[in-house]
């Protein structure tokens, strides 16, 4: 008999485990074409069984085994995606760098069937950008096949080469600056928490059960000054989400509205400003505004308070981590810095309200 074991198993061994054709376990593993639920998780218990992580998608390449593709799993839709200048600014690095072997980039949204897709992608390398918790599985499976993968701004996996930010820094830095001015009753605008892209209050319930990392770790900071800090969730960095979270969260009587906002973006930032406007208030006279990310926001021409990141240098530092494991070689994670920069957005408590 021949040991199952002995070298890299095979999607004809699997077939054969599950009792079906080679073809009908490869429609299975692509997720596409006439397969039962029961067959597909006949054939996935097989490949669980003999330890198979799935057809090679380098293989598919006309290439010899290369296809000169790095793919991207982003967060938000590509339309969405592509009106956020940090995401951006963080691909514009990314691509500086893998140019330099005449790479190109492939971005799928981690919404709906994006995980299923890129692991059956002809890519190269895989860069996770701010995605949830979920892609660690994606990362799992694609590096059991000798693809790279390269992390920004995840959770913490020994098992993956990530490209770092202090997000904690900047929310506590955000929120020192405020308590420095003396607010007290603070509330955030956060962008998502998980996959649904949804304007909702920020509740224990969906905190705790919360998958994007970005998030979670920018909460934490405001927390370490305002323990007790809610608002709601704008569910992604666009102005317009901003303003609708901004008119439910002020939808309260004055007396208990907050004095000062920590949004998690400038964008959400800019939208938490016109959100005020609409409502009569004064920025920062009546309400004090905080933002994340020290861009350029088109038509905003005040000068917004924020925390700087270095979106550019962390898609280069991932590009280049990319080029490194390319070749075979080991790489440490990188770790970037925040800072923050005044600006005419936030002031004193109001004296009356």
């Amino acid at each position: 008999m021949t040991d199952r074991n002995a070298g890299r198993v095979t999607l004809a061994e699997v077939a054969e485990l599950a009792g079906v054709s080679a073809s009908t376990a490869s429609l299975a593993f692509s997720g596409r074409g006439p397969v039962s639920d029961q067959t597909r998780e006949r054939v996935m218990s097989a490949a669980a069984e003999l330890n198979y992580a799935g057809p090679d998608p380098r293989g598919q390449s006309l290439r010899l085994g290369t296809s000169g593709i790095v793919g991207v799993l982003i967060a938000d839709r590509i339309g969405v995606s592509f009106r956020d200048p940090v995401l951006i600014q963080t691909l514009d690095g990314l691509a500086d760098e893998i140019s330099k072997i005449g790479a190109s980039l492939l971005l799928i949204p981690e919404l709906d069937r994006g995980t299923a897709a890129v692991a059956n992608a002809p890519i190269d390398a895989l860069v996770l950008l701010c995605v949830g918790t979920e892609a660690g599985e994606i990362a799992r499976v694609l590096g059991g096949r000798g693809v790279p993968t390269v992390q920004i701004e995840g959770p913490e996996n020994n098992a993956i080469t990530s490209v770092n930010l202090d997000n904690y820094g900047g929310g506590r830095a955000a929120a020192e600056h405020l308590a420095a001015l003396g607010h007290e009753r603070v509330a955030t605008v956060t962008l998502g928490v998980d996959r649904q892209r949804v304007v909702a209050p920020l509740s224990p319930e969906r905190e705790a059960v919360g998958t994007v990392e970005t998030t979670l770790e920018r909460l934490r900071g405001a927390r370490a000054v305002y323990p007790n800090i809610t608002g709601v969730i704008a569910g992604s960095s666009r102005v317009e989400a901003g303003r609708l979270a901004t008119l439910r969260l002020l939808d309260v009587p004055a007396a208990e509205r907050p004095t000062a906002v920590i949004a998690q973006s400038d964008l959400i930032a800019v939208g938490v400003i016109a959100a005020a406007e609409e409502l009569g208030l004064r920025v920062p006279e009546d309400l004090s505004v905080v933002g994340f990310d020290g861009i350029r926001v088109d038509g905003f021409e005040r000068r917004l308070t924020t925390v700087w990141q270095p979106a550019h240098a962390k898609g280069q530092a991932a590009g280049r981590a990319v080029l490194a494991m390319l070749e075979g070689q080991g790489v440490p994670s990188a770790d970037f810095e925040v800072s923050f920069v005044a600006g005419d957005t936030t002031g004193p408590v109001p004296t009356t309200r």
